[in-house]
């Protein structure tokens, strides 16, 4: 269940800060917005980091409080609210109304008092309490559930006080910030305190006397005779001061928490009122969807044709699809825009036009899409080669920030400042009730997406650029996108009799399994029950409790290891989950994916998604066929040549991130044993434990490739004991060895760390950047594993580079050969073709050799193969 979480704002406090800490800013009616800015803009960030469950903004009721009865000059002195602040009020108090939150006052209190009271109520309901202000004062209600963020500089620098930081800023508790308000005044609201001791003073008297009154009752052991006067001569107004200064947590609230649910803003208000007030970088930027972002009207005809004059050079083409998955989905249409056009045709009228069709295909003919390779791919479907692509927004925007990965032309194009998108799910709906809308919707949405590749295609490019990126866009990924929607549109034929008799030889065994398990449990339960397997496991039979979660024992992997020595049964629940997922995961799923009209499978290559640069394979998963089971390997079989007679081909880059390890970091020892063509894991066990070579035992091999392949992937002394089953000591005292004997290795770990700091990002051989602003968080964890990618993904971005490249070299081989070979799959750091027999030999000699010399590093790069009549036997 989500941890209720409610967010408390003091709407006075926040405006007054907001308006002092911008610039004047005016809307075009002349009214003054710079308040009611500021506050939008420092809500937008505590919503989007916070993510309450429950909001209230707190207003002050008027200028008289229960606190005039004590005091009458309580806040006397105020000056008058200027009245470039005062009209911003009503749109501070629009603005939360649209954005849905409950707001209160309540006459003769303060909104510290809403605040406080509200505070205590939601601790006692255990929900995570957060106050955001711009008063100091609030501090004092701090506690392990409530943070208080007080606005520093602007209106997004937040200091956030917790008892911790209270304790380490004044050495006090959230209570005594009172007893100090109590002593030394607060000049903005007029609380008198004692003359002449300041915060200072203060602290140094409440770390000895820990309140007001105990400083009293002490007062006469008080150092410094000046100052034991003063305290004497005001001890009235201290107290006095300190009841002003406390916040009360008991007022007469007509509201309870449980009133106070959020789900969100009322978008269209919102926008109504940001373009009231001539908020256009928050229309721009805003991740909320309404009608009222479309500012600009689109004139876009339906057409049935257009001539070769209206298909103009330098168009940009948008073919929408039912759904992501453009194998199989319908196409609906094909938008045609350029600045001055914009023409809608539905996809029937398409396949019927020559003119379109011979413009698709017209390599001369430059156009800009959002995702080259679905389009290339659902072309094909019906005959047509779309050429002449000259840019991919999708692609682009990827190598600008790879972080920044989606699917969704309206999310991607915001970020460059389009804005006139409105997601897919506003269009069509989401879930049951997702249906294409009619075909006026559909056209203006479709020729709207077109629009925005057309328009943010100059502004990307340029970016791309100026940081260096632009060769690494025209000369990997975009030709790259085209050989993947060939591989794509080709597949893999798959063999669905072998995977069936898996399937029934998968069951038996898993049969035979149950039966064990049964016998040694002594019972019949549901093996895949964590809960009745935990009853079996830890009540049952007794076995030692690893780890327990909120529903019971658990029973994770992790956990079962350990359990191994106990008990036999342990060995066959272990078994019978893996062998359980293949039968699930693979054998069925994969049953599932194989086309009934050509017999393959056609993986979907998600060419925009990893922040290394690296592919990953969905629709079916091929990239993670399991391979360390014979099990797994053996559904490998079912994979096999589209023709008769021909043989499947697998090449392999042997090591190839710590070949790339070696090269940047041009550590001796590891540059050496590949220049040497040694072992790589024998020759680093050799180092580490100080050995000559055949004094490796088969342990210290499996510890040196741990740590080496550990290294390339940031691990941590806790990960590597893990992988090893030893104390995090050795682990750590591995790792140091392994520095020790590589030192070029740390050297340059910590030149990447070091210039990741400096500049916020890092990059590959090939100039692909990862930015990296938690290498900034105050964060511990966050920090930490920021410091380790920056360490890791040159080395594995680099690698995802080279076997991009060699994709390409491959492609461009496999022609100038005239051979007919075809590369179907590439699986991490391995190609997988198709070929007659007659060829394998010339790929033998061919695909090694082109992979090897696809990038030029300081070692050489090598590249295994092996061929045969299933991809089984290709490995």
């Amino acid at each position: 269940m989500t941890q209720k979480k409610l967010l408390l704002l003091d709407g006075n406090s926040l405006a007054y800060r907001a308006f002092f800490a911008l610039p004047p800013l005016t809307n075009h009616q002349g009214i003054h917005t710079n308040a009611v800015y500021g506050f939008t803009t420092m809500l937008q960030k505590i919503l989007a980091e916070e993510q309450p469950t429950h909001m209230l903004v707190a207003f002050d009721a008027g200028k008289t409080t229960f606190r005039h009865s004590t005091y009458t000059e309580y806040k006397g002195g105020r000056q008058k609210t200027p009245p470039e602040l005062s009209e911003q009020f009503p749109y501070v108090r629009k603005l939360v109304s649209a954005y849905n939150m409950k707001q209160y006052e309540l006459e003769m209190y303060e909104a510290d008092d809403i605040i406080g009271t509200l505070a205590k109520q939601a601790e006692e309901a255990d929900m995570q309490v957060v106050i955001i202000s711009g008063d100091k004062d609030l501090t004092q209600l701090a506690t392990d559930k409530t943070t208080v963020y007080i606005t520093r500089k602007g209106m997004t620098d937040i200091e956030h006080y917790t008892p911790a930081h209270i304790l380490e800023k004044y050495g006090l508790t959230p209570e005594q910030i009172i007893d100090m308000k109590g002593l030394m005044g607060d000049s903005s609201d007029n609380i008198p305190g004692v003359p002449g001791v300041g915060e200072k003073t203060a602290i140094k008297l409440l770390k000895e006397y820990p309140t007001v009154e105990e400083i009293y009752a002490h007062v006469s052991e008080v150092k410094g005779a000046k100052l034991q006067e003063k305290l004497v001569a005001n001890e009235e107004q201290a107290k006095m001061s300190k009841q002003l200064a406390t916040i009360e947590v008991n007022a007469p609230i007509e509201v309870v928490v449980d009133e106070l649910g959020w789900e969100g803003p009322d978008v269209d208000a919102l926008f109504a009122l940001w373009q009231e007030l001539d908020f256009k970088t928050l229309l721009e930027k805003s991740e909320y969807e309404s009608e009222a972002q479309e500012t600009t009207v689109l004139e876009h005809q339906i057409v049935s044709n257009l001539t070769a004059e209206q298909l103009v050079d330098g168009m940009a083409i948008h073919l929408e699809m039912e759904n992501a998955h453009y194998h199989t989905s319908k196409a609906l249409g094909l938008a045609f825009v350029t600045d001055t056009a914009a023409y809608y045709m539905p996809y029937e009228d398409v396949l019927q036009s020559e003119e379109v069709k011979a413009y698709l295909q017209d390599e001369a003919k430059k156009k800009y899409v959002f995702d080259l390779k679905k389009h290339q791919v659902a072309f094909a479907r019906d005959q047509i080669e779309l050429k002449g692509v000259e840019f991919d927004l999708l692609l682009a925007a990827y190598i600008d920030d790879p972080a920044f990965a989606s699917e969704d032309i309206a999310s991607v194009s915001r970020a460059y400042n389009y804005t006139n998108v409105q997601t897919e799910e506003s269009i069509y709906g989401k879930g049951a009730k997702r249906a294409v809308p009619s075909e006026e919707v559909l056209a203006e949405h479709v020729c709207r997406q077109a629009l925005a590749v057309y328009t943010t295609r100059e502004p990307l490019l340029s970016k791309l650029k100026e940081n260096e990126q632009y060769d690494l866009y025209t000369d990997i990924e975009l030709p790259l996108a085209h050989i993947l929607g060939k591989m794509e549109t080709c597949g893999i034929r798959v063999n669905k009799e072998t995977l069936a008799d898996m399937g029934e030889e998968l069951t038996e065994k898993l049969q035979a399994i149950e039966a064990t398990i049964y016998t040694l449990a002594g019972t019949k339960f549901n093996i895949n029950s964590p809960k009745q397997l935990g009853v079996v496991l830890f009540e049952t039979l007794q076995l030692p409790v690893i780890k327990k979660t909120k529903t019971g024992y658990s029973t994770a992997a992790d956990v079962l290891e350990k359990l191994a020595p106990e008990h036999e049964i342990i060995e066959h629940i272990l078994q019978y989950r893996q062998l359980g997922k293949l039968q699930s995961t693979y054998i069925e799923g994969l049953m599932k994916e194989i086309h009934e009209d050509d017999h393959k499978i056609h993986t979907r290559y998600q060419q925009a998604l990893t922040a290394t640069g690296r592919l990953s394979s969905t629709d079916p998963n091929l990239q993670n066929i399991p391979i360390r089971l014979e099990e797994g390997r053996k559904i490998r079989k079912a994979f096999v040549p589209e023709t008769e007679g021909w043989q499947l081909f697998a090449a392999d880059y042997s090591q190839i991130e710590l070949r790339v390890l070696a090269h940047m970091s041009q550590d001796e020892n590891l540059m050496q044993a590949f220049l040497n063509g040694l072992d790589i894991h024998t020759n680093t066990a050799m180092n580490v434990f100080h050995v000559e070579e055949d004094e490796v035992t088969s342990s210290m091999r499996r510890a040196a490739k741990a740590v080496n392949f550990g290294i390339v992937y940031g691990i941590s002394d806790y990960g590597l004991s893990q992988n090893l089953d030893i104390s995090r000591k050795e682990a750590a005292e591995f790792i140091e060895r392994y520095f020790a004997s590589f030192p070029g290795v740390k050297t340059y770990m910590d030149d990447m760390v070091k210039m990741a700091k400096e500049k916020g990002y890092v990059t590959t051989l090939l100039n692909r950047r990862r930015y990296l602003p938690d290498l900034k968080s105050s964060n511990f964890n966050l920090r930490s594993f920021a410091e380790r990618t920056a360490m890791n993904t040159p080395i594995q971005g680099s690698a995802a580079d080279i076997i991009k490249k060699a994709m390409i070299d491959m492609d461009a081989a496999l022609k100038e050969h005239q051979l007919q070979a075809k590369m179907l799959l590439q699986v991490h750091d391995e190609l997988i073709f198709e070929a007659p027999e007659e060829e394998i030999a010339i790929l033998e000699k061919l695909v090694p050799e082109v992979m090897a010399n696809t990038v030029k590093l300081d070692v050489p790069l090598r590249a295994d193969y092996s061929a045969g009549y299933t991809w089984y036997d290709a490995k």
